[in-house]
């Protein structure tokens, strides 16, 4: 992997559930976990409370979590209307799990998740289910 996959990925722009756009821009400066998930992936749907919780305990002042989808806008507006999530969700259908491969996912698994600095570089990465020792053990090094 290379600083230019970070590069794209702070530079894409993305369209939320309820047709706004998002970019991923707006946090750089920050740390941001990108989650990227789908309602058709079990280990995807059992972390995201999980990640929720995580997201309202990080605040303002912490890493800020950002969803994105790999999946059909319509099972994504589903789902969450049956489960809110209080952070940003954003599509990631054309091109995410491209996306993922140049961010270091090069079996296309999903979950997966990466914890981008204050620098907008990759501190870590996750192929499959976090776990709560996991969120724990990146934000103490955020």
């Amino acid at each position: 992997m290379d600083a230019s996959a970070e590069e794209q990925l702070w530079q894409q722009r993305f369209i939320t559930p309820d047709g706004s756009a998002m970019t991923l821009s707006r946090w750089r400066g920050k740390p941001v976990l990108v989650n990227f998930w789908a309602t058709w992936c079990p280990p995807c749907v059992r972390e995201l409370p999980m990640l929720d919780a995580f997201s309202a305990r990080q605040n303002q002042h912490g890493i800020q979590v950002i969803g994105l989808a790999v999946d059909k806008p319509e099972a994504v507006q589903r789902f969450l209307g049956r489960t809110p999530l209080r952070f940003p969700v954003a599509l990631a259908v054309e091109g995410g799990l491209g996306l993922t491969r140049s961010l270091g996912n090069l079996q296309g698994g999903l979950p997966f998740t990466v914890l981008l600095g204050e620098d907008g570089m990759v501190q870590q990465r996750k192929i499959g289910e976090l776990t709560t020792e996991d969120l724990a053990s990146w934000s103490a090094k955020g």
